[in-house]
């Protein structure tokens, strides 16, 4: 059973960062792919992005160059660092992990994080 903790999240003004931190416990962290979701209000879960247990990133090509994901397997924990971010980045931020190659579905994942929110004022 792995477990996941997702920090960083923050209230935060237009055109300002946040990194999130997700740190995972119980399986072995390098061979999971690892994901990142976002849920606004009333809206379905969308990929945000994700860094496989291969070493390769992949991202939301509407989030691409402003969002950056990366891992450090020695600390079992992966990051999201967000930048210039917008109003409609507000969301609860999740991550997750499977046994997968790379998926953009979050069906495609095992195990959840409780989410952190993340809130961009203008």
């Amino acid at each position: 059973q792995v477990q996941l903790v997702e920090s960083g999240g923050g209230l935060v003004q237009a055109g300002g960062s946040l990194r999130l931190s997700c740190v995972a416990s119980g399986g072995t962290f390098r061979r999971y792919t690892m994901g990142w979701f976002r849920q606004a209000p009333g809206q379905e879960r969308e990929f945000v992005a994700a860094t496989s247990y291969a070493g390769g990133t992949y991202y939301s090509d509407s989030l691409w160059g402003r969002f950056t994901t990366s891992r450090d397997n020695a600390k079992s924990t992966v990051y999201l660092q967000m930048n210039n971010l917008k109003p409609e980045d507000t969301a609860v931020y999740y991550c997750a992990s499977g046994r997968i190659d790379y998926s953009r579905s979050h069906l495609g994942y095992e195990y959840w994080g409780q989410g952190t929110q993340a809130t961009v004022s203008l």
